[in-house]
């Protein structure tokens, strides 16, 4: 492989000829093998375009000529436009400030605004007015932000809208409700999808409010939290221009050393993703329970069969979506405790765990909106009812008793139940035998239609 040769601090050290960055990228490519996983696409967007933002501050406050300003915001947008990711080889296991990742960006940059007759240094002018300690954290919170608002939020209303549409066409399916896995009274079908809807419009409205907190950035406490280099005019100047490349209202941290040693805006904000985990396995599973069959188990409704579901058995259809979104649910789960943990690990004036948080952040929200894609798509739109199942296990089932206990009470309600399931009859001749009601009584109180309340 041919090389050439970088300096910086520490001395001399070869760097792949082709290579955009420069010697402490190419320090910590060679002293971090650890793993594969690389820092996020999502992270590195948001690293460029901080740099970007920084130098259009730096160069209204005066502190950055115009010609180098242009020169940074220039290479910024070609890295932005090529996703020239590759340039960031580093993986998340390195320092846990991300210093390494930030000088790669100042690096990256600097390569490619310098010429022939004009010298960017990435010390000096692309972190100009910036530490790696403010500038990684404001990067985490302007990735996730960007990718719940432009991916996760829409998708999320996505399959609300295929819930709704589900949900409408079955207002007039009556089927039998069930908790604890047993019989209990009617519901309609309708009223069933309502509470998977109304779950996810829920999580949505949380994850607004997360991002209040996210939004809140730690831009200009520079290395300790006291503005050492920086401005409050830079500060201004950083967030009216990352306003005018984002479209979103970012605000400043009020208390820097906060912004730079707790991470709890992100911790609050990977609590919502976990409820959004929360309800989406509840809602995976609900379907596959009623799937399940097609005619050894409810087989309530038929799911689409997308791919051929054994290997051995023709003809298999099975949960696919379901189970790949609880899969999903599961790893946000295990991120956000991973979340929780590191970010508890904040020292004196800094966290040292960022990689990994941001890591498993932007993953969490990834995942997510992916998975509700998925599931949405290949699953939910192509839902269909058997109704003629849900008639039958309705008319069979014990519990439409519950509809006798204002007439009888619930004693003599209970005896027609244990009578007919200890004999294997209905509940209707259970009840005649009894003599606790004429059959007149009977079919007037029990009626599934009369017992799903006003809520349809």
């Amino acid at each position: 492989m041919q090389t050439r040769i970088e300096r910086d601090s520490m001395g001399e050290i070869e760097v792949p000829i082709d290579a955009l960055w420069g010697a402490q990228t190419e320090r910590s490519r060679q002293n971090f093998k650890i793993g594969g996983e690389k820092m996020p696409p999502e992270l590195l967007e948001a690293l460029v375009l901080v740099k970007k933002t920084a130098a259009a501050a730096n160069q209204v406050t005066g502190k950055l000529s115009n010609e180098k300003a242009e020169a940074i915001k220039s290479a910024a947008d070609q890295l932005l436009k090529e996703q020239r990711w590759d340039a960031f080889p580093l993986v998340v296991w390195q320092t846990g400030s991300g210093t390494q990742s930030n000088m790669n960006a100042n690096e990256v940059i600097a390569h490619l605004a310098s010429d022939s007759t004009l010298k960017v240094h990435p010390n000096d002018d692309v972190n100009m007015s910036q530490s790696s300690n403010d500038v990684f954290p404001t990067a985490i919170h302007v990735a996730g932000t960007l990718a719940i608002e432009k991916k996760l939020l829409p998708m999320i209303e996505k399959t609300v809208a295929a819930l709704k549409e589900l949900e409408e066409a079955n207002r007039e399916v009556i089927k039998i409700g069930r908790t604890h896995l047993q019989d209990a009274t009617p519901v309609t079908f309708a009223q069933e999808i309502s509470g998977w809807r109304v779950g996810l419009e829920r999580n949505r409205k949380m994850l607004i409010e997360s991002l209040a907190e996210l939004k809140q950035l730690a831009i200009g406490g520079t290395a300790v939290g006291t503005g050492l280099n920086a401005s409050s005019a830079y500060e201004e100047a950083f967030l009216e221009a990352l306003h005018g490349e984002t479209g979103i209202h970012f605000i400043g941290e009020e208390n820097k050393f906060h912004a730079l040693a707790n991470r709890d805006a992100v911790v609050f904000v990977s609590g919502a993703l976990k409820a959004l985990a929360a309800n989406c396995l509840k809602m995976a599973n609900d379907v596959r329970w009623l799937a399940s069959g097609p005619r050894s188990g409810l087989g309530e409704i038929s799911i689409p069969a997308n791919e051929p579901g054994s290997s051995i058995m023709p003809g298999k259809v099975n949960p696919t979506q379901c189970e790949a979104l609880s899969m999903v649910a599961v790893q946000v789960m295990g991120n956000d405790a991973a979340i929780g943990i590191a970010a508890s690990q904040g020292n004196f004036e800094l966290n040292v765990y960022l990689p990994v948080i941001v890591f498993d952040l932007l993953q969490s929200i990834r995942l997510l909106g992916d998975a509700l894609e998925s599931f949405t798509e290949h699953c939910l739109v192509g839902i269909t009812v058997n109704k003629e199942r849900m008639a039958e296990l309705l008319s069979r089932s014990l519990m439409l008793v519950t509809a006798l206990n204002s007439h009888i009470g619930y004693d003599k309600g209970a005896e027609i139940a244990k009578k007919a399931f200890n004999e294997g009859t209905t509940l209707k001749e259970a009840a005649l035998t009894l003599g606790y009601v004429t059959e007149e009584e009977y079919d007037q109180w029990v009626r599934p239609e009369k017992m799903i309340g006003e809520n349809r």
